[in-house]
């Protein structure tokens, strides 16, 4: 039973790793872009010919009635990509996860920024709509902070790990891979539930909303799971604040203009804090307090280099003296 289990396990790894080669691949970049491009243009396509009449109902009623809508309906799409990037990223490290979380933020507080145009009417009289300029303002602001405060996450952010035995890494990383996978499941089946819902009713399902939630609760099991390899403080502070800034991201995608915008950079700020802390501090003498002592001790704990000796200029190394050697006598 534990070797169907084992093998039953393996090929599910295999198959993520098959999905993620092929995901990240340049070829399957560029066939994302090319799609996203020829989605932006049928979107235009189509709103103009609702407006000129070309489109029947009740395939009519599908279509949206302003031009901006084509610019909303490509950076879904663009958006759509990156959250299947996030949960690829799952099976790294904590810092990538982070770090994709940030991109996936920004893009979506710059998606804001054109969902406002929608607001304004065509043509666009900028004096008769102050509002929606101002929130496209902050958005950018706020999208322009969380790019820069990547760019210094990245540069500040530590890349040692806390596992040291190669066979409770090579665990840890399996166990990642089965989450990443089974949340892959679940984003395509909630993608074509709301697909069929929509074409079928033309309601609206709010998929993103579905989706962060699901990705919430996958943060938090993924935090009880690096505390089976990973049981010392320093490892559960730093992934549990990892996990609250990410929640305080998806929390912000609820809240209504300028507060989404506020939550999303105290979130940015929060995480550069805590790396800032981590770096500071971790290397400081853990008085008894540590929950290192906890698990299997396979976890947590720095490898220890032996000390190497100091290096001697040649100049003061001991040669090895040298016996004189006997003249050898011939005999007549």
């Amino acid at each position: 039973m534990a070797g169907t289990t084992s093998r039953f396990i393996l090929g599910l790894t295999k198959t993520y790793d098959r999905l993620e080669e092929w995901w990240e691949s340049r070829a399957t970049m560029r066939l994302v872009a090319l799609v996203t491009l020829i989605i932006y243009f049928l979107g235009l396509a189509s709103i103009e010919a609702k407006r000129v009449g070309l489109i029947p109902e009740p395939m009519a009623s599908l279509v949206p009635d302003k031009h901006i809508w084509a610019i909303h309906l490509a950076f879904t799409t663009i958006l759509i990509v990156e959250l299947i990037s996030l949960i690829f990223s799952i099976s790294s490290s904590f810092s990538r996860s982070v770090g994709k979380q940030f991109e996936i933020l920004a893009l979506i507080l710059l998606r804001n920024a054109f969902k406002e145009l929608a607001h304004l009417e065509e043509p666009i009289i900028v004096a008769q709509h102050w509002e929606p300029i101002v929130n496209i303002g902050a958005y950018a602001l706020g999208a322009l902070f969380i790019f820069i405060a990547l760019r210094v996450f990245l540069h500040i952010s530590p890349h040692g790990h806390y596992i040291h035995e190669p066979a409770m890494r090579m665990r840890y990383a399996v166990s990642k891979k089965l989450l990443a996978l089974f949340l892959l499941c679940v984003y395509v089946g909630l993608g074509v539930r709301d697909v069929w819902i929509f074409t079928h009713t033309g309601i609206e399902q709010n998929f993103f909303g579905t989706v962060y939630t699901v990705l919430i609760f996958a943060d938090i099991a993924l935090v009880l799971i690096a505390q089976r390899y990973m049981p010392c403080f320093h490892a559960v502070f730093r992934n549990s604040g990892y996990v609250i800034a990410t929640l305080l991201m998806r929390l912000a995608l609820s809240a209504t203009a300028p507060f989404d915008t506020l939550i999303s950079i105290f979130a940015g700020a929060y995480v550069l804090v805590l790396v800032w802390g981590m770096n500071n501090f971790e290397k400081m003498p853990e008085h008894g307090l540590s929950l290192g002592n906890m698990g299997d001790g396979n976890g947590c704990r720095e490898e220890k280099k032996r000390p190497v000796p100091p290096r001697v200029p040649a100049a003061r190394r001991a040669v090895p003296l040298r016996r004189p050697q006997r003249p050898v006598r011939r005999r007549p």
